[in-house]
């Protein structure tokens, strides 16, 4: 059963166990939901202390986050960068190029004009 699963019970848990407490010792509304609340977040905050001692993490967390596929990939993805840098720095040079090359020509068509 998933962490999540045990958090969302026992908060449920707790929610109808503090309404049916808060029902039967209150008649105002305000204490009924303030105890009830109130004992829900003792719910919640136990399952969660409860979770953090009995749960080993060091485990968990190798299951979660597999470093050597997230190492792969992200070696996969700067790959991939640097082609695309690469690409782009080409085209740049070639547009560059070819604006000099306008230029010129259009220096020369000038100066010709003037001085013709």
């Amino acid at each position: 059963m998933k962490i999540e699963n045990f958090i969302y019970f026992f908060t449920i848990c707790g929610f109808f166990i503090g309404l049916i407490f808060s029902i039967i010792n209150f008649n105002d509304p305000m204490y009924i939901l303030f105890y009830t609340f109130l004992i829900t977040l003792f719910f919640y905050l136990l399952i969660h202390l409860s979770i953090a001692n009995f749960l080993d993490i060091k485990t968990l967390s190798k299951n979660i986050f597999d470093k050597s596929k997230y190492e792969e990939v992200s070696d996969y993805f700067i790959y991939e960068l640097e082609n695309r840098e690469k690409k782009i720095n080409s085209l740049v040079d070639v547009v560059d190029m070819d604006r000099e090359k306008k230029i010129r020509i259009n220096n020369n068509e000038l100066h010709g004009k003037i001085a013709a």
